[in-house]
């Protein structure tokens, strides 16, 4: 009778629910772990040979000291390392000003802005035309022309004006009976309110410019300029970029270690502004 009385109250599905999603989240973490821990072993594992092993046989550091060593891969990770953190800035400047902005109830024409930036949110006006225009303005082979036009998601523009929307209309008045300017307020009141939101919106800028691949395609003809997503892309196809006679031998494991530093920053750095980016996607995500 307990147990027909447990079941009728819901008691028993929603116990089997709770063991069938421990089980599914067990069983994720295990998938996305094995292919992260193979690559992990064989980038220190100079033996390394294809197949599944979780275990380095011929410990070695070298394969991640030749990428720091290496010049055709220590630059192309030093200019994804320019242009994450410089369009990280870029972003987040041009964001949180724009959002700033678009936040004023008193600004004219407040409605058709909006509008008018949500509108290139779904329509882009595509590779050709903004090829042309980068030309045009002459930074296509430069790189700005991959931190430029991706500097303000319209997205991320949003999430941060909700933001902004949350901070009470009485500090804005209190600040400016005392006699502060709009940037005053901006830089001393809205800034230092908005830690969650900046390290959110900062973590998905810098996780696309890190990421970035498609951009140094279209728009970068000079291989020096090249960042470390195309160089990896390469490396993982041919072993032409392995000009140290030292590697010739060991290639897949320097391709292992280059895949461990593509992800390694974000590895390291997530942990850190985990908390900040929980709070940074629910605030201003639901206006009361």
């Amino acid at each position: 009778m307990r147990e027909v009385f447990s079941f009728r109250n819901g008691r028993a599905p929603r116990s089997l629910f709770r063991v069938f999603n421990f089980l599914f989240m067990v069983g994720l973490v295990v998938a996305m772990a094995i292919p992260i821990v193979k690559v992990l072993s064989d980038s220190v594992d100079r033996s390394s040979t294809y197949g599944l092993t979780f275990w380095p046989k011929n410990f070695s550091l070298v394969a991640y000291q030749s990428i720091f060593t290496n010049h055709s891969l220590f630059v192309p990770l030093i200019v994804s390392v320019v242009t994450t953190l410089g369009g990280m800035l870029v972003g987040l400047v041009l964001t949180t000003l724009g959002a700033y902005v678009l936040r004023k109830r008193d600004l004219i024409g407040r409605g058709f802005f909006s509008k008018f930036i949500f509108i290139t949110m779904i329509f882009s006006g595509g590779i050709i035309p903004t090829f042309l225009v980068l030309k045009g303005i002459g930074i296509t082979n430069t790189l700005w022309a991959v931190t430029l036009p991706t500097a303000l998601n319209v997205f991320n523009l949003v999430l941060m004006r909700n933001f902004f929307e949350q901070v009470p209309d009485s500090l804005f008045e209190s600040a400016e009976m005392d006699g502060a300017s709009p940037f005053t307020v901006f830089w001393a009141i809205v800034l230092p309110l908005s830690k969650a939101a900046l390290a959110s919106i900062g973590l998905f800028f810098a996780v696309q410019y890190w990421n970035e691949f498609f951009a140094y395609v279209i728009y970068i003809s000079d291989t020096v300029l090249y960042n470390f997503q195309i160089k990896l892309r390469e490396l993982v196809l041919s072993d032409q970029n392995l000009t140290d006679p030292a590697l010739i031998g060991f290639s897949n494991t320097v391709k292992n270690a280059a895949v461990v530093v593509a992800m390694l920053p974000f590895f390291v750095l997530y942990p850190f502004v985990q908390k900040y980016f929980t709070a940074g996607v629910t605030m201003g995500a639901v206006k009361e």
